[in-house]
């Protein structure tokens, strides 16, 4: 036997010695824990007879009488009633109330340069409680596209544009609905045709044209026309006497805000569209030193175009019609040509009642001319031209990114976006160009490919954002990059991509060069668009932003006054904000669920999604007397 195999002998005799003597150790503990606690006075089970002490105590220990509770914690706070916030509906007049809009308080401001009529939004504790009501009667909007030739009466029961402009062909009125036979002031043929016309003198197939303003719309027949060319057109037009007009064109399912060319900025970056459109909108474009041609050359992009139709173009043969002198109209086109010239525009073409500019591609040629033409000057470098929110106007022309003065005059200033469809998802020029720091090129791609996974795993929550045509307008109240829109962009939708102020990235600009729209809004005020505009809400993160700005219950009124009855509204945030929100939508009878991130549950942030409710004021007491008669 080797040495190995002794000592592996030894080494087992003394591991069996030690394991016994193991066991018995454990074994007389268990026995002698079994024997101390089987009785907890172990002299009262031999002893019963006496009335002893420790009788009295075994009693007082008895399993019956054992006390589990706290002694030594603070005393309760006296019980406090919660009552949930409730928000009840306004009157039935307030159908149509548009907060930032109101006639009575447009009556305090200047008359000068229509300011009067420009956005003028209540003080907070002014602001109503309560909540919209839809019109007795209110319908479902048809669906897209038959909704952009017909309208429910019962929506938009305005008749004054019916007559005022029957022999122009806007609407009709039949029975219980309208028709929009697609005409205007200055296309008594159609906007079809007219638009046709348009396309005969500049291209507006080839993708290049993709984003429009109309100033004046009507009721935005030439926006909704050119949405089969896949050209999206922001329609705006005030609040007048032609109260409807934008109305009318929400209920068609065609983009349009309410809104006016006064004494502040249009809320729209610079270089935002291709085209801006003026059918007889009756703006004085020459006078107050051209200022609302300088606005609109802000907000044109390099190389963009302007049209005008109506007043003063082809006042030789329309003269008669228009009821002013032949010297009044000459000098009113004069005054419009001088004022395009000195913003360097090239006139393209004019053509029976059709005038076309071109705004340069940069302002190599323009800066030249300056030597000359002092005025208007250009601005000041340090004043953004993409803020726009309650910011005046000026006269003056808004520069344009430089560009080396040895380069092409046709080099676009800021750079060039790709045709549509590749603009949608190309790289937009200012995030190349780093003009927003902290977004890369990769980091919007990134967030292109996050929001079509985030709007695909949306419609498994919202099945009617899946369903074609369910939706119509759709509103994106933080839009970031327009990401969600873009991801959106087959579907039969319009998303309205509104950039807060308060935001911390100015992106709207990025959002116009991928060929989308938007806006700019402070959500703590009303959005100037009517009730019901919407039939979907996207929020993201919207409540996190507005903390310690504003109450979450006005944001919350605001989204229940523009979202239609049996709309659908998503909201992303803090898991701890969205409860919150969830009990003040039982106020305005939303009904909802939060659910999980789409990565899973364990993100602080959640979805909350919800139907508004369908409801409508009562029906008339002369409707309820006429049912009572029937039955």
């Amino acid at each position: 036997m080797n040495l190995f195999t002794r000592i592996s002998s030894r080494d087992k005799k003394s591991n069996l010695y030690y394991l016994t003597l193991v066991a018995i150790l454990c074994v007389g503990s268990y026995l002698l824990g079994i024997w101390q606690n089987s009785t907890v006075n172990p002299r009262a089970a031999f002893d019963t007879s006496t009335d002893a002490p420790c009788e009295k105590f075994s009693k007082t220990t008895s399993t019956r009488d054992l006390d589990f509770n706290a002694h030594h914690s603070p005393h309760d706070p006296p019980p406090v009633t919660v009552t949930a916030v409730k928000f009840p509906s306004c009157d039935a007049e307030l159908s149509e109330h548009t907060p930032c809009e109101d006639a009575k308080r447009s009556l305090k401001f200047s008359r000068e340069r229509l300011e009067y009529r420009q956005r003028h939004c209540p003080d907070r504790e002014e602001a109503l409680k309560c909540r919209i009501p839809a019109p007795y009667g209110y319908k479902t909007p048809f669906r897209w596209p038959e909704s952009r030739d017909v309208a429910w009466f019962a929506n938009v029961p305005h008749t004054e544009l019916t007559v005022e402009k029957k022999n122009q062909n806007w609407v009709r009125y039949e029975n219980d609905r309208f028709w929009f036979p697609g005409g205007g002031t200055m296309f008594p043929r159609g906007a079809d045709a007219y638009i046709d016309d348009i396309g005969r003198l500049i291209d507006l197939s080839d993708g290049s044209i993709r984003t429009a303003i109309d100033t004046g719309c009507g009721v935005a027949s030439f926006g909704a026309y050119l949405l089969s060319r896949n050209i999206t057109t922001m329609s705006f037009a005030p609040r007048d006497t032609h109260e409807a007009q934008v109305q009318f064109a929400l209920e068609r399912g065609v983009p349009a805000m309410i809104g006016i060319m006064a004494t502040i900025r249009l809320p729209y970056p610079s270089r935002a569209f291709d085209l801006a459109h003026c059918s007889r909108c009756l703006i004085p474009w020459g006078q107050n030193d051209g200022v609302y041609l300088m606005e609109v050359d802000r907000v044109l992009r390099p190389g963009g175009y302007w049209i005008l139709s109506g007043p003063p173009i082809n006042w030789q043969k329309r003269w008669k019609g228009w009821e002013r002198t032949m010297d009044d109209l000459n000098a009113e086109q004069t005054q419009i040509e001088q004022v395009a010239r000195s913003l360097c525009w090239k006139k393209v073409v004019q053509r029976d009642d059709l005038a076309i500019w071109q705004k340069p591609s940069n302002h190599v040629h323009c800066k030249k001319l300056r030597q000359v033409l002092k005025n208007p000057e250009f601005c000041r470098y340090d004043q953004d031209p993409d803020i726009a929110w309650y910011t005046k106007m000026d006269s003056c022309l808004t520069p344009l990114p430089e560009v080396d003065e040895a380069e092409d005059l046709k080099t676009v200033a800021g750079g060039k976006v790709e045709k549509w469809p590749a603009r949608l998802t190309a790289v937009p020029p200012r995030v190349n160009n780093g003009d927003l720091k902290e977004i890369t090129p990769e980091a919007f791609l990134e967030d292109t490919e996050l929001w079509k996974q985030r709007v695909s795993y949306y419609k498994k929550l919202d099945y009617q954002l899946g369903e074609t045509g369910r939706y119509r307008n759709l509103l994106d109240m933080n839009a970031y990059l327009g990401a969600f829109a873009a991801a959106l962009a087959n579907d039969p939708v319009w998303v309205m991509n509104v950039v807060p102020v308060e935001a911390k990235h100015n992106t709207l600009g990025v959002i116009y060069e991928r060929g989308l729209i938007g806006t700019y809004q402070n959500w703590c005020e009303a959005m100037s668009t009517y009730p019901r505009t919407y039939d979907f809400i996207h929020a993201d993160s919207v409540f996190t932003l507005y903390q310690d700005k504003c109450e979450p219950e006005d944001i919350l009124l605001e989204i229940d006054r523009i979202l239609r009855p049996g709309g659908g509204v998503i909201i992303r945030d803090d898991v701890d904000i969205l409860i919150k929100v969830k009990g003040l939508t039982k106020g305005l009878q939303w009904q909802g669920r939060i659910a999980d991130h789409e990565k899973g549950p364990h993100e602080r942030v959640k979805i909350y999604y919800a139907v508004k409710q369908y409801w409508t004021v009562p029906a008339p007491e002369e409707d309820k007397n006429n049912t009572k008669a029937l039955s």
